[in-house]
Parts: C-alpha cells; structure tokens; sequence
C-alpha cells in the first residue's frame, strides 16, 4: 500500500470527524467561554498571576465583539449580550484566582454562567434571525409596492378607458405582467351584469385609445366566470417577426396537444385533435401551405398519429414529405432507410377514392374488433397509442372539394363527410382546408359543428374573410391586426380565437424532421391492415407513386403545355385532367366527326357562317370554355366559393395573379361570358356589381 493512500483509510476508520472550521452554537459557545474561564483561573491561581490581568482582557474582549457588532449591525440586545458575556466571565476568573477556582462555590457559579451564557445565546440568535427575515420581507414588500404601484397606474387607465369608451364600469381584480414581456392582462369585473362580449365591441377603439403599435390588440375574453372578463394587451408587435420552426423534435403525442404556432404573448398554443376536427381558411399567398407543413411535421413527431394526406392539386402538400424518402436521398445515421413522413399520400381521384374507402372500411373494422378493449378500459373511446394509432386525415383545400357540383367531387365529399360522421370515436379526424371563410364553405352543418379547431390565416386579405363566421360569439376581431403572412387567428374550444402566427418551417426542416422521426412512426394495427386490404399495404407501389417521380421534362410528342418547351411534365395533373374529361369524351368524338363530314364550322372562336349547315360550335363553346383554361377553372372555383355573397372580378384576378397572372380585364370577360351562359348572375349595378354563381343565387320571385 502506497504512502498516500495509508492516512485515508486511517482516517475512514477513526470515528466521525469533527469540523474545528465551524462556528459554535449556543452549547458549545458557553461551555468553551466556561472551560476556558476554569482553565485560566486555575493557571492563574497555581503560578501567581495578578488577577486583574484576567479582568484585562475581558475588557477587551468585549471592547472587540461590540465594535464587531457595530460593522454587522447586529442590535443592541446582542451588542449588550456580548460584552456582558465577556465581562462576567472575566469577573468570575478574577474572583476564582483570588479565592481558588475549585471550590464547589466556584465551579457552581461557573456553571450557572454557563447555563446563561447559553440560553441568552439562543435568545440573541433567533432575535437576529428574525431581525433579517424582517429585513428581507421590507425589501420584498418594497419591491412589490414598485410594481404594485405600475399596476395600479395600468389599472387606473383602463378603469377610465373602458368608463369612457364603453360606458361601462369596471373593477380590476388583478394585473398580470406577461413573463414575456409582450403585454399584460387585467383581470376585470364589470358592474351591472355587463358580460365580456359587450366590452369586446369596443376592442378596437380600447386599442387605439392605448395607443398600442400595429400588430397589438387589447383581446377581451371570458373569465373565471360569466361576471368576470379578462383583457389581454399586447404592447410588442411579435406576429411582424418571422420565427423558424421549433428545433426541438422531441415526440409529441394526440393526447396531450399539437403546437401549431405562438400567441401574442409568446405562449404556444396547441391544437387538441382526439375528438375534434380542424378547420384552416386561408387565400392565396397568406402562407396556408407553410401551415400545412407545420401541421403534417407535428403529427409527424407523434408517437401515435398516422398522418393521410389527400392534395388533388399534384399532392404538393405531402410531396416534400415523401419524396426524398421514397427516392432513397435521406439515411438514417446508423444507413438505414427512412420512412416517408405521411403514411399515405393521395394526388389522384383514383388514389383518394382508395384512400377514404380504406379509412372507412378501418373506422367500421377498429368498432368491431375492439369491444373488449374499450370495455377493459370503461370507455367508449378507442384508446388511442402507439399500438393503435390514430388517423389523421389531412385534405389540402377539402372544403372546395365539399361544396363542388362536379360528379367525381361528390362522391369524394361522400366519403369524406362519412369519415367525419361516423369515426370520432374510432380514432379517426380530419385537417381540412379552404380558400376562404366564406357561407360555402361554413354552410355544412357537420363541418362547423365537428370542426372546432379553426384558424384563418388573413395575411390583411378582407375579402372572402368573414372571421364572424369563423370564430361565432369572438367579436372585436379584425382582419387589419393580422396583415402579416403566416398570421392570423386561431380558436380551439380551449382558447377562443384570437391572433397568433404560424412557424416557418422550410424544405430543409422538414427533412430534419423526416429523418428525425422516422423510428418514431406507428405502425397501423393489424385489425386495421386487414380492414384497408391491398390498397393500403401497396400504397408505395412503384406504379402508384410513379408520378411522385415524374419530375422530368417532357419527351418530344408528349401532351401539356410543357411539350414544346422546357418545365415539368406531372402525371397527377395529366390523369387528372383526363378524368375531368373523361365523361365529355363521347360528345368530342361525335362532334369531331360531324365537322370532319360538315365543313360548317371550321373554328370554334369564329363567328358562324350566314349559310345553311349543321354548326355545333354553339355547344362546343357552350359547354367547354372550363375545360380547356386551368386558370378559368380556378376563377371558377372562387367564384362558387365565394357563396352567396358572391365576388367581382378584382377580387378573382388577385387571387390568381401569383398562380396564372390573370388580368382584371380577361376575368371580367369570363364573368360577362358566364353571365350570358347562366353561369353566373349578376347583382347590382356600377361599382357596387358582383358576380354570384347560379348554385347560391336567389330564387327569382314567384311571379317572374
């Protein structure tokens, strides 16, 4: 055993270990001022010391502790206690040299000074300890009566705003500052049985009477009961600032909630989609597919969602989840494959049919075959888990797709309004989006009374925007205090509406995420497998995911607009135009060979011949013009969205300028076309015209 190592275990096995560095208690204070008294007086006695040399030095020492107590400011008691101490002792020391220190008379009275030496210790001790509890509570209630009286100045001012503006009385019951830094909120009750809603008519002028900057807003929402009300005052604009997605990918879960963005105040708010459906409205170029991504990357980190995304527009809302997956471009770091980020990706009519039917045909399957389950756990609630994941059904622009009159749209709303009926309780939801907020598309029932998650992403666009609709009952919102892309407002039955923004979340994140959670993916049940059959378990079929891949340029002699330059040549977009044209094909075909055999009407654009003859240019032109233009189909589609409200054509060419460049010019030619067609109807005159289509237009009067 070396040196070092020798002391170590000596001194492990030598009995607990006295600390000499600590300072002593009340014992041990009075026994060492006794010990020591007794030790000095009996050396003083035996070697003759003059005795007043012990008087001497307690003098000193008392001298010493007072001015020591002085620098720590400890108080007179103790101060007194000390030098008494020290004084007494050196008293006893002098009388015991002069008369012999062990006597019992002398070693009796040593130990009455010891007893109270000790207990005025203590007493000293506990006095001082208090005095700096005191101490600290006078600086904290100092410090609160600073803040206290910044509350009470806010709560002062908006006691007289709301008196002003509103006419209505109010008591603060509180003002809590945001840790944030953001803003605050009051804690309000109004006199005279005024609910919150009527404070709320006025948030506007509440906000500009504060003078808040653009972008804040004074929000008035409910309280901790229907005679308490709670304002919420934003003072930093947060929704002009773009913030990346959250780099954290850590799992999520269905249960607990989904972030889908922040709130003024810097919280984030979650959306809670187990029982509740989401509805999302957003124009173009207010960031409503940003959204879809941040939506579809929080499901993804889910250990319990499986993610289903229908996009008929190419499926570029699931596209960049699934692509770089399938094509083997992202590893895993150990080289493993990774799996697409959705589950299941439809970009064709054919692909969304077998998408709806199997998630049906899984929703009826999952009430069937787990009874037991739900009994053992005494819920009529598909516990949903990792095991038995819930399905997420993500549908990009669903809502037009709803109140379309084209066949093959119905029979996909069909579907998907069953999927909504029947499987809440099976683990089944849905995230769908739309154009607008506008009576089309918040005209179904099942849609406004499933769908209580809701967000209208407004990007300052006002037209097709009725947030009144959106949020019922949420008043003093306005689409001018969210003009900012990726902001708007956000209601769940947990958080009524109000203004928030979206993350930014970019291709480079989303395969992060993709790579990120890839292990973490459910995988369906198997009574669920079995239910969706062979469409589901081939979904990645390369024949069937052929047209994620066709990114190249077309080949000489290919059909589409690309085929004589330079671009993309997309499948999804070829099949589905076939299958709009598929039921006109026999009528093309007849038409084609009656002007092949009746030279009567040699171009459709031209006006007729005054000669005799059979020309079905009329019906060509009567019955194509929406066939052949994307961007008239497009124009088409807003103005049925629109509602009953109807549009104009300014509005319409806005919509579509970043997509096709239309002009307000060539829509006002459509519209005119239409009108004359019955297509459209026309309301009002001069700048007060709009155009309704004929599916929501009123019913003339009877006698017309």
């Amino acid at each position: 055993m070396s040196a070092t190592t020798a002391p170590k275990k000596k001194q492990v096995d030598s009995g607990p270990v006295l600390d000499w560095s600590a300072g002593h208690g009340p014992v041990t204070g009075a026994l060492s001022a006794t010990t020591g008294a007794l030790a000095v007086a009996t050396t003083g006695a035996a070697t003759g010391m003059p005795p007043m040399w012990a008087m001497a030095v307690g003098g000193a020492g008392a001298l010493g502790h007072t001015v020591a107590g002085l620098k720590v400011r400890n108080a007179g008691r103790t101060l007194a206690f000390k030098a008494a101490s020290w004084l007494v002792g050196a008293g006893w020391t002098t009388w015991a040299m002069t008369t012999g220190p062990l006597s019992w008379a002398a070693l009796g009275s040593l130990a009455t000074i010891g007893v109270g030496m000790g207990a005025g210790a203590r007493s000293v001790a506990l006095y001082e300890e208090a005095r700096e509890e005191e101490a600290l509570a006078a600086e904290r209630r100092l410090i609160a009566q600073e803040l206290s009286a910044e509350r009470r100045a806010i709560a002062a001012q908006w006691v007289e705003r709301i008196a002003r503006i509103c006419t209505i009385t109010v008591k603060v019951k509180g003002v809590k500052m945001w840790e944030t830094g953001n803003g605050y909120s009051l804690d309000i009750e109004p006199q005279g049985g005024i609910t919150y809603d009527r404070i709320a008519q006025y948030a506007a002028a509440l906000s500009a009477d504060a003078k808040l900057p653009h972008g804040c807003t004074a929000a008035v929402g409910p309280g901790v009961h229907q005679g308490r009300a709670i304002v919420d005052v934003t003072t930093r604009n947060v929704l002009s600032e773009a913030r990346a997605y959250p780099e954290d990918y850590s799992p999520l879960s269905i249960l607990t909630g989904i972030p889908w963005g922040f709130r003024t105040n810097g919280d984030d708010v979650p959306a809670y989609l187990r029982e509740q459906c989401a509805l999302v409205v957003g124009p173009t170029g207010s960031g409503k597919t940003n959204m879809l991504h941040t939506i579809i990357g929080g499901f993804a980190r889910a250990e319990d969602v499986l993610t289903w995304v229908i996009d008929l527009n190419a499926g570029s809302a699931g596209l960049p989840w699934v692509r770089h997956a399938l094509g083997g471009e992202l590893k895993q770091p150990d080289g493993a494959p990774v799996r697409p980020g959705v589950d299941w990706l439809a970009g064709t009519y054919d692909e969304a049919l077998k998408l709806l039917d199997a998630a049906i045909a899984i929703g009826l399957a999952r009430k069937r075959g787990y009874q037991d389950l739900m009994a053992k756990h005494d819920t009529d609630l598909l516990p949903v888990s990792a095991k038995i994941p819930q399905i997420m059904l993500v549908i990009d622009e669903g809502a037009e797709i709803l109140v379309s009159t084209d066949r093959q749209m119905k029979e996909l709303a069909k579907r998907i309004l069953e999927f909504i009926r029947m499987h809440r309780s099976m683990g089944g939801r849905t995230v769908i989006t739309a154009l607008g907020a506008t009576g089309s598309v918040l005209g179904n029932l099942l849609i406004r009374r499933e769908a209580k998650v809701r967000v209208a992403l407004t990007g300052g666009e006002t037209e097709g925007m009725d947030l009144s609709r959106m949020f019922p009952g949420r008043k003093g919102l306005r689409v001018d205090q969210a003009p900012f892309k990726g902001a708007g407002f956000m209601g769940t039955p947990e958080s009524p509406g109000a203004l928030f923004k979206a993350w930014r979340i970019k291709p480079s994140q989303i395969r992060d995420i993709t790579v990120a959670t890839s292990q973490r993916h459910p995988r369906l049940d198997d009574v669920s497998v079995k239910a969706a059959g062979p469409d589901y378990a081939r979904r990645w079929d390369t024949e069937r995911t052929a047209w994620m891949r066709d990114l190249t340029p077309d080949a000489p002699g290919t059909e589409g607009p690309t085929a004589s330059g330079g671009g993309l040549n997309l499948s999804a977009h070829r099949a589905e135009r076939a299958g709009r044209e598929s039921e006109d094909e026999l009528m093309r075909r007849f038409r084609e060979e009656i002007d092949a055999q009746f030279p009567t009407a040699p171009d459709p654009n031209a006006s007729p011949p005054a000669s005799s003859g059979l020309n079905l240019s009329a019906f060509r032109k009567a019955q194509e013009p929406e066939q052949d233009s994307p961007a008239q189909r497009a124009a088409l589609a807003a103005l049925l969205a629109a509602g009953p409200d109807g549009t104009g054509a300014s509005a319409i060419a806005r919509a579509l300028a970043d997509e096709f460049g239309t002009t307000r010019q060539t829509v006002v030619g459509w519209l005119k076309t239409w009108a004359d067609e019955g297509t459209a109807v026309r309301v009002g005159e001069g700048t007060k015209a709009r155009y309704v289509h004929r599916d929501h237009a009123p019913e003339p009067p009877a006698n017309q």
